[in-house]
Parts: structure tokens; C-alpha cells; sequence
């Protein structure tokens, strides 16, 4: 993906609830960034046109933590929005930063509700913030006030709104989730509990890593030829041979390598962003209704946070609510 450059002017709103002086830059006619202050945020321009809806992708920087020496990355180290509580980082600037993302939305009033994730397919409707973390990887609500948020460092978060009936979701897909059909899912919840058409839910996939460089092994392949028909559209490398099992060196004493240096087993590049996209078209939502976000991840660590290039990182949050 062609690096963007981040120039930012200015851009008045008339939304009081937003946070004052914030500047925006157009990247595409799908996406945004917002900066806010110190932070910035990406954006979805279909959402933002309905004022109820309160969502943001959030980036690496303006934030109050500093990844510790012994991390391999050394890209903004210091000055960054860790988004999630982990060992390496103090809970008192995990939870500034979350302060500083939410007033950067311009929802400091809402009550985030985040999830323990664990790659599932476990789906929480709520109508209240409850007293504890829930464990899954999606929430829904028609409650105002409420602020959904999945936390991510290479995995697709996923924000659905349905104007008609005023639900919102949040999603977390990595690859697990993803051959689960959680964003599927999540639609087929909505549709039953709320009566949300799919073709009237804007879906907004945010930052994840990319094709370019999410290499996955036969397992991966597997499962998702198990279970897609277009699973072949979203992969690059040897699919087939992967898929069929076949060892590709069956008779190694023939190469002349010493035991121990055999070639690699061959893998695959896999696109998430692709396979939810078809997921969410499967389930009936328009493909005029979905965007996804062209960053990598790992391409863009000077942006975001990512576990496949950093290992030691911090945590990526998207959030969506309703406005009170």
C-alpha cells in the first residue's frame, strides 16, 4: 500500500459534543483522520454522517505511555496510546489514554465497554455498561450513552450501524473469528432482536494487518477452505498444495541436505480484510455499505500497533456508541 501522507486542516462542526478544534484530512472518499489535540483517529465517512452515531479507529500516538527498552520495535517508542492494560504498561496511563481517546470523540460522558477477547464467536447484546469485563468478541446495543470497544493489534475491528432502527456493534475478527463468521454473526443478531435490515447496515472495517503480510500456515488454509467456497480469492501463494496436505519435499534425501535444513513449509498470504468483507456481502449487507481500511498494520507501525511485527505493543481501540 502507498504510504499517506497525514496533512491535516481545518474543518468547523457544529456538533457541540465533539471535542473543540479538531482537524480533519480526507484520505479517500470512504475515510478520514481526526486529530483531536494529541490524538488522532480514523474515521468513517458513511457513519459520520449520522450525527447519533459516535465511532473512532484509534492510532499509536499522542498518547501517555512508552514501551520499555527491551521491546524489539523502536518506532515511537515514547508518547503512545496504548489502549490496553498489559503487563509492560502502568494502569494509570492505560486509563489516561482511554480518557484522552474518548475526548478526542468527543463522548468523555459515555461509558466504554470494553470485552475480554479470545477469538471467538461470542456475541453480548447489552442494554446496560455491566459490572464486569464480559468475556467475547462482540457487543451490540440500542442503548445511548453506551461506548462499544474491541481492542485489536493486527486483527479487523469491525463497526456496524443501523440507521433505520438506531443499533450499533462492535466487532473483533481476527482469523479464528473470521472463519467463525462473527461479523455474520453479529448482522444475524441485529436482524433477529431488533429487526435491522442487512442492507441498511453500514459496516466499517478499520486498520488490520494486510495480504502484504499476514503469511499463515496449512492449518489456517485449511480451515478456511473447510469452510468458504471463495476462500481461494483470499489468499496469495500455493493454496492448493497447501489445502491437499502434500508434503512438498517427499523425498528429502534426494536434495542433499543434512537432516535439520530442509526448505520451509510453503505458506500463504491471507487477506482478512477481503474475507470479511465477502462475509458481511453473504450475510446481505451492500457492498456500497462496507469499507474497509486500506493501512497494514504492520506496514504502518509509525501509525499503529502491531503484535506480528512488534511482539511487545500496545493495543489498537475501536468504539462505537450512540449519542445520548
Amino acid at each position: 500500500m502507498t504510504p499517506i501522507r497525514i496533512r491535516l486542516r481545518n474543518r468547523r462542526t457544529s456538533r457541540k459534543r465533539r471535542a473543540s478544534a479538531s482537524r480533519v484530512e480526507a484520505l479517500d472518499r470512504h475515510w478520514v483522520l481526526r486529530k483531536a489535540g494529541r490524538i488522532t483517529l480514523l474515521q468513517s465517512v458513511a457513519l459520520n454522517k449520522h450525527e447519533w452515531v459516535a465511532h473512532g479507529f484509534s492510532t499509536r500516538t499522542g498518547g501517555a505511555s512508552s514501551l520499555p527498552a527491551s521491546a524489539t520495535s523502536r518506532t515511537n517508542p515514547a508518547g503512545i496510546l496504548n489502549l490496553g492494560f498489559s503487563d509492560w504498561d502502568v494502569r494509570a496511563k492505560v486509563e489516561e489514554n482511554r480518557r484522552l481517546f474518548t475526548t478526542a470523540m468527543g463522548v468523555g460522558d459515555m461509558k466504554m465497554v470494553p470485552l475480554r477477547q479470545f477469538h471467538s464467536d461470542v456475541i453480548h447484546v447489552i442494554d446496560s455498561a455491566p459490572a464486569d469485563s464480559l468475556r467475547g468478541d462482540a457487543l451490540i446495543t440500542r442503548t445511548p450513552g453506551l461506548l462499544l470497544a474491541v481492542q485489536t493489534a493486527d486483527c479487523i475491528p469491525i463497526l456496524l450501524a443501523d440507521p433505520e432502527n438506531r443499533v450499533v456493534a462492535a466487532i473483533h475478527s481476527g482469523w479464528r473469528g473470521t472463519v467463525k463468521r462473527i461479523a455474520e454473526k453479529t448482522v444475524g443478531r441485529m436482524r433477529m432482536l431488533f429487526g435491522s435490515r442487512p442492507e441498511g447496515i453500514i459496516a466499517a472495517l478499520g486498520p488490520g494487518i494486510g495480504r502484504c503480510c499476514y503469511e499463515v500456515g496449512p492449518e489456517v488454509v485449511k480451515e478456511f477452505a473447510s469452510q468458504f467456497d471463495a476462500a481461494r480469492d483470499w489468499f496469495d501463494g500455493p493454496y492448493d498444495v497447501l489445502v491437499s496436505g502434500e508434503d512438498p519435499n517427499p523425498l528429502p534425501w534426494l536434495n542433499m541436505r543434512p537432516p535439520g535444513h530442509q526448505p520451509p513449509e510453503p505458506r500463504a498470504q491471507l487477506d482478512l480484510h477481503a474475507a470479511n468483507r465477502s462475509i458481511l456481502e453473504g450475510a446481505g449487507v451492500l457492498s456500497k455499505n462496507i469499507a474497509a481500511s486500506e493501512f497494514c498494520t504492520s506496514c504502518r507501525t509509525d501509525l499503529f500497533f502491531s503484535y506480528r511485527r512488534e511482539k511487545m505493543t500496545g493495543r489498537l481501540m475501536a468504539a462505537i456508541g450512540i449519542r445520548r
